[in-house]
């Protein structure tokens, strides 16, 4: 089974930065798809950025040029670096994956992003 365990959040002033990794406790190598979410207070869990084998990315029009999603394959994460953070940022974000073949997908436990003054 794998693992995936989500750090990197804390609080941030609009305009700042952070960078959320994502830890796999299996080679990232092998599986194909990884994704990042958020659920901000009060709304419903929402796709943010997505990074296939082969490198391919797709994000939320809210996020792009300001976020950017890569496979770290010599740390075996999956980076989620945010700039130009602003409040309506300010969600858990979740790590995703998922290979062809697997029932369900796998899910981190989430951490928290809070961008305010």
């Amino acid at each position: 089974q794998v693992q995936l365990v989500e750090s990197g959040g804390g609080w941030v002033q609009p305009g700042g930065s952070l960078r959320l990794s994502c830890n796999v406790s299996k080679s990232i190598r092998n599986i194909d798809i990884f994704s990042w979410y958020r659920q901000a207070p009060g709304r419903e869990r929402e796709f943010v950025a997505r990074v296939v084998i082969g490198g391919g990315t797709k994000y939320i029009d809210a996020v792009k040029g300001r976020f950017t999603i890569t496979r770290e394959e010599d740390k075996n994460t999956i980076d989620l670096q945010m700039d130009s953070l602003n409040p309506e940022d300010t969600a858990v974000y979740f790590c995703n994956a998922l290979r062809p073949g697997w029932t369900k997908s796998i899910w981190g436990q989430g951490t928290l992003v809070t961008v305010s003054t």
